[in-house]
């Protein structure tokens, strides 16, 4: 018997229920991370977040999953919707509250409609559809699915939601053995450039690896705290510092952390996740301001280890034009939308198609501008 189940908790669902479905997936849906976002107040109705995750049952066995959140506010999301929000407002509908299917302040993509491996994937998407709106009913004006995979995002316009895209710029490993030989993919000019870049911030002492202490996670996170307050309003602390030290116990063979010490002194750095053949770029910060060292200590040292360990892509994360003059490609992203009001629903829809136009000649244009010659 099929049933779908739709909790107020993460902390409600079995956790290795939970991460037997998410399998090989985002190391950002598993159970720890989400979780413990709730436990040590991060995402939580305080800070605008409420769980609500969507389940899906087979004879009493956990088959599939949405982590769903309902939201009163777009913060923390990385799908910039502000303007659907006034745009609705002017037009005298409400959009919050809304419930958006995501892992919290993590622009990461996979499958957000997670399916447990070997299962009729269309059937219990669809079961997990039903349930979406089943949990949207009472209290919320749209459903947004955030970072979902292009195959995903065709799937739910075809229940329809409508997709729209962004972009990212990603790092591929293209078989380089060493940094230098990946160097060697960029006319001398640029190279000669990011090797100077490398010198200047290695002026300090730079530590780079896995099971960062608790020492260097509480570091790690006053960077973070610092990065934020500079993006004002927008720069909300939502991570606290006993989550990332909860990060750190729980996978500390799969966190690699990248601090940068003025002497003795942590003065920034940058913490990434493991899973599988990627690595997942997170949180950076400094206290003292040194030329080039937001270069060496978010991507050098990443790709760096990318390259020493054999995974395959490196997301760095949202936004930095940056990020594409350093071998980065632009990649899309995508998410899939759904809104209470018909009228509203109508007008989005048609407003992202014209959106995912631009966005694709842009990306066309960015990649065939890349500084990376041909091997």
């Amino acid at each position: 018997m099929t049933e779908i189940r739709v909790y107020g908790s993460y902390t409600a669902v079995p956790a290795e229920a939970w991460d037997a479905v998410v399998g090989e997936g985002s190391p950002f849906l598993e159970h720890t991370f989400l979780a413990g976002l709730e436990t040590f107040g991060c995402a939580v109705e305080r800070t605008g977040w409420v769980a609500r995750p969507v389940t899906v049952w087979e004879d009493g066995e956990l088959v599939a999953l949405a982590p769903a959140w309902v939201k009163l506010h777009s913060m923390g999301e990385f799908v910039y919707d502000h303007a659907w929000a006034d745009a609705a407002h002017r037009a005298g509908y409400d959009y919050y509250p809304k419930l958006v299917v995501t892992a919290p302040f993590s622009p990461v993509t996979s499958e957000k409609l997670v399916v447990r491996a070997g299962l009729d994937v269309p059937r219990y998407r669809a079961a997990l559809v039903q349930g979406l709106h089943a949990a949207a009913r009472e209290d919320c004006h749209g459903i947004h699915v955030l970072f979902d995979s292009e195959a995903e995002a065709g799937a739910l316009e075809g229940m329809g939601g409508f997709p729209r895209t962004q972009f990212q710029f990603w790092w591929h490993n293209e078989g380089y053995r060493t940094f230098d030989d990946f160097l060697e993919r960029f006319k001398s000019k640029t190279r000669n450039k990011i090797r100077r870049e490398r010198r200047e911030a290695n002026a300090l002492r730079i530590e780079a690896g896995t099971r960062p202490s608790e020492a260097v996670l509480r570091a790690l996170h006053a960077f973070y705290r610092s990065t934020c307050s500079q993006f004002g309003p927008w720069g909300r602390v939502y991570m606290s510092e006993d989550f990332f030290v909860h990060l750190g116990r729980v996978w500390g063979d799969r966190l690699h952390a990248v601090v940068a010490y003025d002497g003795d002194v942590p003065v920034a750095g940058a913490f990434n996740v493991i899973k599988g053949d990627r690595l997942y770029g997170r949180h950076w910060g400094c206290t003292e301001e040194h030329r080039f060292l937001h270069f060496e200590v978010c991507y050098y040292q990443a790709i760096e280890y990318c390259i020493e360990h054999g995974l395959k892509v490196f997301e760095p994360g949202h936004g930095g034009g940056h990020k594409y003059k350093r071998g980065f490609r632009p990649t899309t992203t995508f998410s899939s939308h759904w809104l209470l009001a018909p009228e509203l629903h109508r007008g989005l829809a048609h407003y992202t198609a014209a959106e995912r136009d631009h966005v694709a000649e842009r990306v066309a244009e960015l990649d065939a501008l890349c500084p990376l010659r041909d091997p």
